[in-house]
């Protein structure tokens, strides 16, 4: 229980349970630094930027961000004004009289200050060391080391107890950034992490065992129309289909009604992020379909990007002929169109083997000449500097996945972020994600994974691992991931080569739903967003800044021993609606058409949505709250 200023924080059934008289925000400054404040790194800035508002709520206009100054970021992400709050105020006047040496301002107020991996803990030790009134929190988002070392290949999460920490940062050269790391854990009142795996690898990596996991969550937005995600897919499917026709031209002898889009999405970390086991699973999935002579296609993207010199004249041409094409068929069916009317008008059923005439006939020809050619449909989308070396492009090479005429998966590397401006595939990350079917993210490294949590959000159902946080988290709220649309691969207590099977047969197992089961799973996974709600996760930062708040401040703020907050009873159930296990978890065949009957004949959309917005629990609301007034238990709304 933490008391300071007529609060108080108790626990209800594992669940913390904030009961308020009056909250001291007002007395409080709450700072976060980060090097990815209004700088797209990677996934801190999403962390930032999507749980801004949040905090901002409940803080006003005593919450702050701190990051780097660059130009360019400014004149697109940030409104300059003049600080509202007088202790910021003259804290900003002194800084640009005096350049960045400030004296105290504070005016009394309790100060806690975030920081957020090594780039921001200079500021954290420097406060330590010169014994300001600060509560200070340490948010590590990966380890240093331990990113250095999965990239290598070593078997990183067997061997967690017996590396030499300082001799293995010293040979990677990052020995000093190493040091800032441990240090600002070792300097913070309350070191946190975010997601239970981090947490193993920070305490053998980093020497001290955080005090509060922080899950990283998303500025969660509900449609009013409650399938509109699913006409979103449809219409942003059909533009990838539109890209499909041109990069295939040629060779489109496959049905794109019966296509699967795939896509991998992230840094460029060959092993790291999963893409070698993803493309050995794909060799794999290809023999399978092929050898069951599936109608089915499979077109797999990757959107990692890497060094190229601009994009590939083939893949250009591709969407050129792709719209020449278009023109014509437009063109010819306005003649048509016409001639039919005219047809019509005249009370005549038109002669259609003179609707056309024969210079219709030859531009079609023509056109249908220019769709041949001798080469087949390109891997990658733009020109590689590095083309010889690149790892997925050597892999592709060695098993053999060059988008042959038999093949059944067939794979397009897009080394560039995607962009709605873009002259080949114009479309942005949102928009491309919505219009897949399934996200893979089979890391063997990553400490959270906002690729799956963002396609949760947005209704596409995902892989991702046992190794990721995202992947523990959703093990720990669903009984059967996989019936929601989250297929958890083993890759820490299985062989690497058990591991690519697995994720194979869940490949293949989504592979053979039927279009309807492929809706009600998707209905499933748009359901979890609410768990990755800021106004659910955010519980956990409020708990870490409680927490030092008594320890910086422990003569006015008091926090009995109680451990963090838990998630027990926030659990997603099987749906009544998937067969009995093994068969719901473990796709290791297709099932038959009689269980898809009576999974179908079962399914209740209303029912299951209601049973599982039932599962989680309204929010904390820690905004303030009027004098003498308590919020009751049940008063929280999501």
């Amino acid at each position: 229980m933490l008391r300071g200023r007529s609060l108080s924080v108790t626990s209800l059934s594992g669940l913390p349970r904030w009961e308020v008289e009056e909250l001291p925000v007002e007395d409080l400054l709450l700072f976060e630094v980060a090097w990815e404040v209004t700088n797209k790194v990677g996934g801190i800035y999403t962390v930032i930027q999507t749980k801004a508002k949040t905090t901002a709520d409940e803080w006003g206009d005593n919450y702050f961000l701190i990051g780097p100054y660059f130009e360019h970021n400014m004149k697109t992400q940030v409104e300059r004004c003049e600080p509202i709050n007088d202790p910021i105020r003259r804290a900003v006047d002194t800084m640009n009289k005096h350049g960045c040496q400030v004296t105290d301002h504070a005016d009394g107020k309790h100060v806690i200050a975030q920081f957020h991996e090594w780039q921001a803990g200079t500021g954290l030790i420097l406060s330590r060391a010169r014994k300001l009134p600060i509560a200070t929190i340490f948010t590590t988002h990966a380890t240093l080391l331990g990113r250095y070392l999965c990239a290598a290949n070593i078997d990183f999460y067997n061997h967690l107890d017996k590396f030499d920490i300082d001799k293995e940062a010293g040979e990677r050269q990052i020995y000093h950034r190493y040091c800032m790391e441990r240090a600002s854990v070792h300097c913070a009142h309350v070191f946190t992490t975010v997601s239970e795996i981090t947490a193993i690898e920070a305490e053998h990596m980093l020497k001290r065992k955080p005090d509060v996991v922080t899950p990283n969550g998303l500025s969660v937005k509900k449609f009013s129309a409650v399938h509109e995600f699913q006409n979103l897919h449809a219409t942003y499917k059909a533009r990838i289909q539109d890209f499909v026709r041109g990069h295939f031209y040629g060779h489109l002898d496959f049905d794109l009604e019966k296509t699967l889009f795939l896509f991998i999405a992230g840094r460029y970390e060959f092993s790291n992020k999963g893409a070698d086991i993803f493309l050995e699973a794909l060799s794999r999935l290809n023999f399978l379909l092929r050898m069951h002579k599936s109608d089915v296609t499979v077109v797999v993207f990757f959107i990692m990007p890497a060094k190229t010199n601009n994009f590939n004249v083939e893949t250009l041409k591709g969407q050129a002929v792709r719209k020449q094409l278009w023109d014509i068929a437009h063109s010819v069916k306005e003649k048509f169109g016409k001639k039919l009317y005219d047809a019509l008008l005249r009370g005549e059923i038109p002669d259609m083997n003179n609707i056309l005439d024969r210079d219709d006939v030859t531009v079609m020809k023509r056109a249908i000449f220019s769709t041949q050619r001798q080469s087949l449909p390109p891997v990658t989308t733009h020109n590689m500097i590095d083309d010889s070396t690149d790892p997925i492009l050597s892999t592709i090479r060695r098993i053999g996945l060059f988008n042959n005429r038999t093949d059944r998966v067939k794979v397009i590397l897009h080394p560039e972020f995607l962009s709605s401006t873009s002259p080949l595939l114009p479309m942005d990350y949102e928009e491309f994600v919505r219009g897949c079917h399934l996200g893979v993210f089979p890391s063997y490294y990553e400490p959270w994974g906002y690729t799956p949590a963002e396609c949760t959000v947005m209704g596409i159902p995902s892989v991702t691992t046992n190794l990721s946080g995202f992947g523990c988290f959703m093990q720990e709220h669903v009984a059967d991931p996989t019936a929601y649309g989250i297929y958890i691969v083993d890759r820490r207590f299985q062989s690497p080569d058990d591991s690519c099977n697995q994720l194979t047969q869940f490949l293949y197992g989504f592979c053979k739903q039927s279009r309807r089961q492929r809706i009600i799973q998707r209905n499933r996974t748009e359901r979890l967003s609410d768990l990755l709600d800021w106004r659910y996760l955010g519980r956990y930062y409020q708990h870490a800044r409680y927490l030092t708040l008594s320890r910086a401040f422990p003569d006015k703020f008091h926090m009995e021993p109680t451990s963090p907050p838990t998630t027990e009873g926030f659990k997603y159930p099987r749906p009544s609606s998937v067969p009995p296990s093994p068969s719901g978890s473990q796709v290791s065949s297709p099932q038959s058409s009689d269980v898809e009957d009576e999974e179908d004949e079962r399914y209740n959309e209303e029912e299951e949505a209601e049973r599982d917005r039932l599962n989680i629990k309204s929010p904390l609301s820690l905004g303030r709250v009027p004098r003498g007034k308590k919020k009751l238990h049940g008063e929280y709304k999501n």
